[in-house]
């Protein structure tokens, strides 16, 4: 992990094309400014792990259900 220390007003910049400004800090709380390309997608951490965790299951039941369909398959071929 990178570590940079920035004061309110104060930017970075990621490749040529984000920039995160520190806008205010006020106690435990931050504020960012993001400069983005319109097609770059942003989620807040609790967002994106739930998002990740909802393909994981969609994929293994997706799994399960060829399993189940196979199975189906063989024992209508073996009649």
């Amino acid at each position: 992990m990178l570590i940079l220390t920035r004061r309110p007003g104060e930017a970075l910049y990621l490749d040529d094309n984000i920039k995160i400004t520190v806008l205010s800090v006020q106690g435990r709380q931050v504020k960012l400014g993001l400069e983005i390309p319109a097609e770059t997608t942003v989620y807040r951490e609790e967002v994106y792990l739930k998002i990740k965790e909802q393909n994981r299951l969609a994929l293994e039941n997706r799994q399960q259900d060829l399993l189940a369909a196979t199975e189906l398959w063989q024992k209508k071929e073996r009649k």
